[in-house]
Order: C-alpha cells, then sequence, then structure tokens
C-alpha cells in the first residue's frame, strides 16, 4: 500500500477547527475540505463533504461527480437548518489508481507535486486568480491583496453558488510525492519554504509534521490540513569518476588492481633501457 500522512490541527487563532478530510488507501482516495470562513458551520459543510465524496467515489462515480453530490448535500443541510447558515466548504481530493492519478478541486485548497522541486498542480478558485489571468494585477499583488481569501467557487452557500470542479489528471513515478493542502499551510509558508520542509524529511509522517510545526510557528492563523502521499524522494548514489587507473576498495584501501601512473611508467622502460646499455658495451669493449 502507498505510504501517507495526515493531519489537521485548529490552528493558533481560531476557536474551532472547520477542516476535514478522509483517507481511505484502500480505495486510493484522499480528500480535504476547508470549511469556508466567516460562515457558520463550515465544519458542518467540510465533514459533508469529505463524506459523500468517499460514499459516491465507492458508489463508482468519477471525483467531479461526487464533488457535485457533495454541493447538493451541503444545500440540502442549509434548506434543513431553515436557512439559518449559508455553510460551505473547499475541497481537493486525489484518486490513486496505480500509478496514474486524477485531482479534482473547488475553492483555493490545493494539490502540488514534490518531486525534488515543488510544482502546485491546482488553480485557485478565487477572484484575486481571475484578476490575475485577466492582468489587472501582477503576481507580486497576489499575496497582499485584500481579495486573496474571496472565493469563486465553493461548495455550499447558496444554489447560485458556482461549484463546478475542476480536474487534472496525471502520472505518479517513483518517488514522487502530492501534497494536498487548505490555505492555512500556503497562507503561512511559501512555495519556497514548504519546499525546504519537504526535502528536509524522509518520509510522509515526518514531512506532514514538519510543515504543520512550520505553520504554527509562522503564525498559525488558520485551521489547516495537510497530506502527504506517496514515498520519500529515492536518490541513487551516483558513482564519481576517478583519476586514471587508480582504483580504490569500498574501505578506501588501495586495490591490487591499483596501478600508480608513475610506477606504471617505470615499468615499461627498463627494459628498452637495458638493450640500449648491453649494444653500448659490445661496441666499445
Amino acid at each position: 500500500m502507498i505510504p501517507y500522512a495526515a493531519k489537521t490541527h485548529q490552528g493558533l487563532k481560531r476557536g474551532k477547527n472547520e477542516d476535514n478530510f478522509a483517507v481511505e488507501p484502500t480505495m486510493g482516495l484522499w480528500v480535504v475540505a476547508d470549511g469556508v470562513g466567516g460562515h457558520s458551520n463550515g465544519e458542518v459543510a467540510s465533514k459533508i463533504a469529505c463524506e459523500v465524496i468517499v460514499d459516491q467515489v465507492s458508489a463508482g462515480l468519477t471525483l467531479s461527480d461526487s464533488i457535485a453530490h457533495a454541493h447538493k448535500e451541503v444545500l440540502a443541510e442549509i434548506r434543513a437548518r431553515n436557512a439559518e447558515s449559508n455553510m460551505g466548504t473547499t475541497v481537493v481530493a486525489l484518486q490513486l489508481n496505480e500509478s496514474r492519478y486524477e485531482i479534482a478541486w473547488v475553492g483555493d485548497s490545493r494539490a502540488y507535486l514534490f518531486d525534488g522541486k515543488l510544482t502546485q498542480l491546482t488553480k485557485d478558485h478565487s477572484a484575486v486568480n481571475e484578476l490575475l489571468d485577466r492582468g489587472v494585477i501582477t503576481p507580486d499583488k497576489v499575496a497582499g491583496h485584500p481579495q486573496r481569501h474571496a472565493l469563486s467557487r465553493s461548495l455550499g452557500v447558496s444554489d447560485l453558488n458556482q461549484s463546478q470542479a475542476s480536474t487534472l489528471t496525471g502520472t505518479l513515478a517513483e518517488g514522487q510525492q502530492l501534497l494536498l493542502c487548505t490555505d492555512g499551510l500556503t497562507d503561512e509558508l511559501s512555495d519556497s519554504m514548504i519546499l525546504r520542509e519537504l526535502q528536509s524529511n524522509q518520509n510522509p509522517e515526518k514531512q506532514v509534521q514538519s510543515l504543520l510545526d512550520s505553520a504554527l510557528a509562522q503564525g498559525g492563523s488558520d485551521n489547516l490540513t495537510i497530506v502527504v502521499v506517496g514515498g520519500p524522494l529515492y536518490k541513487p548514489a551516483v558513482a564519481k569518476p576517478g583519476a586514471d587507473l587508480e582504483v580504490t576498495q569500498d574501505l578506501g584501501e588501495p586495490s591490487s588492481l591499483a596501478v600508480p601512473r608513475k610506477a606504471g611508467y617505470l615499468r615499461y622502460i627498463w627494459l628498452p633501457l637495458l638493450v640500449v646499455a648491453l649494444i653500448a658495451v659490445t661496441i666499445w669493449g
């Protein structure tokens, strides 16, 4: 079974944790959901999303169709509460079948590929990202933009809400890993900081814990959830080319095959010198 690790944390400044996650490794399924901040019962919406997606994928539906069902179930829960809550949630889900994977998402919870470098696979469904796409703002303005947390898509909230999932597929090669997370991680840690923590640790459990600790050390201003799927990065040892005719054994002892360049040179010139000397003796003798 493919190795993985997952953790969620309330953070240091929130009164409750509105994040939820689901892990079903036997199904090759991992789901992360972030209850929409500022909306009551966000933790209910995120829990519904995780449970419904697992149920629907188990029944044979695609990730995108399962997410659509989750949206309907969150809306149904809102109606059952007499519209006293406009709960909502983001979601990012991973389905892995052998080496092939599919990722589906709504909102700004993200998926990354780690293979020695870090690549963001998902594209945030956010107002600020739409401004970026239209060229209204430049990339350096995104982090500090006042609308950076305004979502253009999410599950729940209302019937008029845009909830269509985006999807992507790929192949997970040996040694590669996939990271799923809520914005509680990416708000605190830059991509370069996330990369450093993934590179510095050797298995998913240590990677997830290190990312969590680093985000909390940076302030932990939001709930955060982190899932890492896949084994540690394999780095094969590469032998360095040695000097000519210099061969060493594993422990550094000179090998019986080693022939120092100078000694080898003398070995091959002594015979011609002896022949010349004998001829000279004959002539002058």
